[in-house]
């Protein structure tokens, strides 16, 4: 299985056509379509729904699609860190993370790094803790911003020196809205929006301990993993939003606001990268500052 056969299964993935895709890569549209005949051959599974003027992907064409996808990004960071290989430190940096307004640090501490070497390159990409070791163990990012609890046996960390505070965001008109904090009977019956990593049933979860074993009789309508749809939940009037501080604008938001939980929950924050693992020279430069700075 070549990788540029891999390339032009992405494209016709990305274009549901094969006589488009073989425009946009600048290929025979046969040449195409034979490329994909023999890429089902090889595998043994028919990757396409082919109709009149379009194609969609079959089950298993899907499946193709999210291990290529992974393949050609560890091909392509492999390419560009041997092209940044040389006496200048140039290059990309892949870092990855969940929300939060500490993610400050990280941002201070890559503006230092760009004043010393303005040729590397930033990638951020946003997901929760499962996503962001997924992307870890793969090679596809260096470094990863994880919210405690999480499993950290195959990493090396950096622990951050601020905490973030769980709360509830709600509407300004609920009757919650007049509490100072929130306690776990306060939100019995109440329909909750809770992120998925909150919920996880991993050892020193203790957001999940401070349901005090109630955690099965909650009301929980809905889960995510990044904030911004959530929080439009809230502004419907759909339910209660479980999260940590700062990441639901309530500046931007004035229908909104946070209010801590009961007693007081927080959790800190590490930077992690694989343990032996071989760093390009972006990214030891940053795990250099990392060191230096926190």
């Amino acid at each position: 299985m070549e990788i540029q056969v891999l390339r032009n299964f992405l494209a016709v993935a990305r274009e549901g056509n094969i006589t488009n895709a073989a425009n946009h890569i600048h290929i025979a549209q046969p040449s195409l379509s034979r490329q994909i005949k023999n890429l089902e051959d090889e595998l043994g599974q028919k990757l396409f729904i082919r109709g009149s003027h379009s194609v969609s992907l079959t089950p298993e064409g899907m499946i193709l699609r999210k291990r290529a996808e992974d393949v050609i990004a560890l091909v392509d960071k492999i390419e560009d860190e041997f092209d940044a290989m040389g006496d200048s430190v140039s290059g990309d940096i892949y870092i990855g993370g969940g929300e939060t307004c500490i993610f400050r640090y990280i941002v201070d501490i890559l503006k230092n790094l760009q004043k010393k070497y303005p040729n590397i390159h930033y990638h951020l990409f946003s997901g929760n803790a499962e996503e962001v070791t997924e992307r870890l163990d793969k090679g596809l990012l260096d470094f990863g911003l994880l919210m405690q609890p999480a499993d950290l046996t195959k990493y090396n960390c950096i622990n951050l020196p601020e905490k973030d505070t769980w709360g509830v965001v709600m509407r300004k008109d609920s009757a919650l809205a007049r509490k100072d904090s929130v306690k776990c009977e306060d939100l019995l019956g109440l329909p909750l929006i809770c992120s998925r990593q909150s919920l996880q049933k991993i050892e020193g979860n203790t957001f999940i301990d401070w349901f005090e074993g109630k955690l099965e009789q909650m009301n929980i309508i809905a889960t995510f993993s990044l904030s911004y749809n959530a929080v439009l939940m809230v502004q419907q009037g759909m339910g209660y939003m479980l999260t940590v501080d700062r990441l639901a604008n309530t500046i931007i938001n004035p229908d909104i606001c946070f209010r801590p939980i009961s007693p007081i929950l927080e959790a800190g924050l590490a930077i992690v990268w694989k343990k032996y693992q071989v760093f390009s020279a972006p990214a030891g430069k940053l795990l250099e500052e990392f060191q230096n700075s926190l």
